[in-house]
């Protein structure tokens, strides 16, 4: 495959993940919002669906940009700041969506509070590493 086809199938692979976290998110902010209803059961049933997508999702963006980079796991410049972000945020997002795999779709306790806060930071770390995977591109 040319090189080429691989930076675009990245740069698409990259975007499912990332919206796919903050719609979690949200569904789970929503959930707690609501309250204990039918309709919060169903907000945190979708935010358990999709970060479960969003960490499977999350494989191929990865995979896809080790193809490019030839497995180069930190690099320098803005492949080094793009890693810096990458690689915590897909360690969370693997943790978040394990965690919810076990536990099922309403966290038990503090955590329904605490849960939230950890996808919205693995939410900004990877659109830190969006930014910086961008700004590879325009420098290329």
């Amino acid at each position: 495959m040319s090189a080429s086809l691989w930076v675009d199938l990245h740069g698409a692979a990259t975007h499912f993940p990332l919206a796919l976290t903050i719609c979690s998110l949200l569904c789970d902010v929503g959930g707690l919002l609501v309250g204990n209803r039918e309709a919060a059961r169903n907000l945190h049933g979708a935010g358990y669906w999709t970060i479960m997508l969003a960490a499977g999702g999350s494989a191929f963006a990865v995979a896809s940009g080790l193809v490019m980079t030839r497995g180069e796991m930190l690099g320098a410049g803005s492949l080094r700041q793009h890693h810096v972000f990458v690689w915590p945020a897909c360690t969370l997002l693997t943790g978040l969506a394990t965690w919810r795999f076990l536990v099922g779709e309403i966290a038990p306790g503090p955590a329904r509070v605490l849960y939230p806060l950890f996808a919205a930071l693995a939410a900004a770390l990877m659109i830190g590493a969006g930014y910086w995977g961008g700004e590879m591109m325009t420098a290329a």
